[in-house]
């Protein structure tokens, strides 16, 4: 199915797949979905996560020290598209896993498996043409992250090519939980808007990087369409697993998206 947002703000939610385990990210997965997540991605494990904070740091060491591999993100992609065939879902990965596994059989597993698009964070629009052809090739949806450093000819690009949403940065460095949001995204959302306003297109945009309570999201909803959270779900999954046990974490992320889930009448405060 296509990725959409049907009410606004949408709701993307990152997991890091494998952690604390793959039976658990699919618990996890479900248990988000049927909170109100609209999309899910599906982090692939990866020894350099460079543009990942601490948070995501230590979660992809944990599911790599469980030899949590592209292949069975993929698997795990497949058995959530089968329990909740209604959910957006999106592969999201570092380009070195892809190459490893050839270009070609991962777009073909990805669309196997279900996924609606692939976000490959370290990939830059300008160097895509191959991958940009595969995702045509299977009908799977080219996700672009746009930062507000972004030049306009980059943002150009990223309209031009990307499908399901575009990922705004919400600010310049890594992911992570932060206080307030800058101003820098609702103006990088202003940007993306007006040139893919003059491409004739309306893709949604998503905003994510530290979106971590209601009131954040709230915020980027007077703005952008959906907002995504990663960081603080999954800080939240390496407490309760911690406190708990991995049986706890399904329960306590759906409770966090529910209270994350505002009516629209909250966005016009």
């Amino acid at each position: 199915m296509a990725i959409r947002f049907d009410h606004k703000p949408g709701l993307v939610v990152y997991l890091t797949a494998g952690d604390p385990s793959l039976d658990a990210t699919r618990e996890i997965a479900i248990a988000a979905i049927d909170a109100g997540a609209d999309v899910i991605e599906l982090g692939v494990p990866f020894s350099d996560p460079l543009a990942d904070g601490p948070v995501i740091q230590r979660a992809m060491e944990r599911a790599v020290a469980r030899k949590t591999r592209l292949k069975d993100v993929l698997a795990l992609a497949g058995e959530i598209r089968a329990a909740r065939p209604q959910a957006g879902l999106v592969i999201f990965t570092y380009l070195n896993p892809i190459l490893r596994f050839g270009m070609s059989k991962f777009a073909d597993d990805a669309a196997a498996g279900g996924a609606d698009g692939v976000l490959v964070t370290d990939l830059i629009v300008e160097e895509a043409a191959s991958y940009l052809a595969e995702m045509q090739r299977v009908g799977l949806a080219p996700i672009f992250l746009a930062a507000p450093t972004s030049p306009d000819e980059r943002l150009e690009a990223i309209a031009a090519h990307s499908k399901g949403f575009i990922y705004a940065i919400s600010r310049v460095g890594i992911t992570g939980t932060q206080q307030s949001l800058t101003g820098d995204a609702a103006a990088l959302v202003g940007r993306i808007r007006e040139i893919s306003e003059r491409q004739g297109r309306t893709l949604p945009v998503a905003v994510g990087f530290g979106i971590s309570n209601s009131e954040h999201v709230a915020q980027v909803g007077r703005f952008a369409d959906a907002a995504v959270v990663g960081s603080a779900i999954v800080e939240l999954i390496e407490r309760t697993t911690a406190e708990g046990g991995a049986e706890t974490a399904p329960g306590a992320v759906a409770r966090f998206i529910k209270g994350l889930c505002l009516p629209e009448a909250a966005l016009a405060r």
